[in-house]
């Protein structure tokens, strides 16, 4: 079944104006049938139409294709997913020697290795990631090794990326063109930005209010440091490519083989628990996202750079996939409500959605008071009136380009002991979910919204 692209098209267009974002791009695989289309504008200055081969940035989506080509050197014999990275560079360290010594490819591609984003400034070269493992040295651990899931933005999948030019004997860029891109027939996908054709590519806008509408990124791409983790680009039917290759065990659309079943089957089914599993997923796998859609598991991969988003939903009961790439957001509302058209199209059930608090429960606010901290990134956990609020300190740049407060203050509905929604309070925000969890002494010690863990500050 094909979804009716008129409607679809008419309703993103409607959908795009209440939400102020310039563009989407949407594409479907379903029953090895591909539909695509795309709605708006690639600049709101120059008014330039999106066409289905416009090029987006796709952010943490990257992390993806990364795991994939990984996981070609372990089809090949090459890499032990459970072997130290010390194995493979024999220099490697971190501040705790133990993490050093221990801490895994595995570990990596799950987010469990615990080790702060230390990095410094390894600049814009393409010896960046041998850089950034030399930079390291000193990091300090968020968490020990193993013990929770905390998402590494840039550093984990820069490390993976080292562990592949050593073994490859060429640049991370080079490695993805190699065995990912060309092998799938792939012409639109790109790990750099001076790669790109201009004139196909979308550009990123912020939004402060709908009032005032979409206004140009003032950050046209991510650093160099963010590659293996969030610089890759491309279209609408190049992420269904990647799609494909996991719905049919290793086999691109084109016939050639990029990983062996047993690999696809590794990447989709080690996992290890999310802790606060509302958002996104209950589970991170190989480089994906595990959800559960009404009993269905479905792998998502998503991406944000600083005024464009990716979003990736493979579902194998239904042999279908979906994508959707945009120039503007992120508003989880917004793809929420583009994938339950899609799926509704399909036949098929649509999104669940997020749990109900339970005004019934009562906690003890001691439990979860408190600071909880990573670098740039501070809340504060309070008791108010008989209830939990989080105060969240904003970025001073971040807040007066947004026009908000640097300190903004949100309420902590439970859902249980450890899990809270966190309502919006500001018409571009949406629901969000929170973890207090981990509690030695009667307290929490870790919080984890947004796939990130900050620990709390004695």
């Amino acid at each position: 079944m094909r979804p009716d692209t008129a409607r679809l098209g008419a309703r993103i267009a409607e959908l795009l104006a209440e939400y102020g974002i310039p563009s989407a791009a949407i594409g479907v695989l379903h029953g090895g049938e591909v539909t695509e289309l795309a709605v708006g504008v690639k600049n709101v200055e120059t008014g330039e139409p999106v066409a289905t081969d416009t090029v987006y940035q796709c952010g943490s989506m990257t992390k993806t294709w990364t795991a994939l080509a990984f996981l070609q050197f372990v089809d090949e014999g090459k890499v032990d997913l459970d072997a130290p990275v010390r194995t493979y560079l024999p220099d490697f360290e971190v501040a705790d020697p133990e993490a050093g010594a221990t801490v895994t490819s595995r570990q990596l591609l799950f987010h469990t290795s615990g080790i702060e984003e230390a990095y410094g400034d390894p600049g814009e070269d393409p010896d960046v990631y041998e850089r950034m493992v030399a930079e390291i040295a000193d990091a300090p651990q968020v968490f020990p090794v193993g013990s929770t899931h905390g998402y590494s933005a840039a550093l984990g999948y820069a490390i993976l990326a080292r562990i592949m030019e050593v073994l490859d004997g060429k640049p991370w860029d080079d490695v993805m063109r190699d065995r990912l891109f060309v092998p799938m027939g792939l012409t639109s996908t790109r790990t750099w930005h001076d790669e790109i054709d201009e004139s196909r590519a979308a550009t990123g806008h912020l939004l402060r209010s709908l009032e005032e509408g979409p206004l140009l990124t003032p950050v046209d791409h991510l650093p160099r440091a963010f590659g293996p983790g969030g610089n890759l680009t491309s279209t609408t039917g190049e992420v269904l490519a990647l799609a494909h290759v996991l719905l049919h065990e290793g086999v691109a659309r084109n016939g050639r083989r990029i990983l062996s079943t047993a690999a696809v089957h590794e990447m989709l089914h080690s996992r290890v628990p999310v802790p606060d599993p509302h958002m996104f997923g209950p589970y991170w796998a190989l480089g994906l996202i595990v959800c559960d859609w009404h009993g269905e598991t479905v792998y998502a991969s998503d991406g944000s750079t600083i005024g464009q988003n990716a979003r990736l939903r493979i579902l194998p009961h239904a042999d279908a996939a979906l994508a959707l790439l945009t120039n503007g957001g992120p508003r989880d509302s917004f793809y929420r409500e583009v994938f339950d058209e899609i799926l509704t199209e399909l036949g098929l059930d649509t999104m669940p959605v997020l749990p109900a608090p339970d005004p019934g429960l009562r906690l003890d606010p001691a439990r979860y008071e408190g600071v909880y901290e990573r670098p740039g990134t501070r809340f504060e956990v309070a008791s108010q009136d008989g209830g939990l609020q989080l105060t969240l300190d904003l970025d001073p740049m971040q807040a007066a380009f947004l026009g908000r407060p640097e300190r903004i203050r949100y309420e902590l509905l439970p859902l249980s002991e450890t899990h809270f929604l966190m309502p919006p309070t500001h018409p571009l925000e949406d629901t969000q979910t929170v973890a207090l969890y981990d509690f030695t002494d009667g307290a929490a010690r870790h919080l984890h919204t947004n796939c990130r863990v900050h620990p709390r500050v004695p």
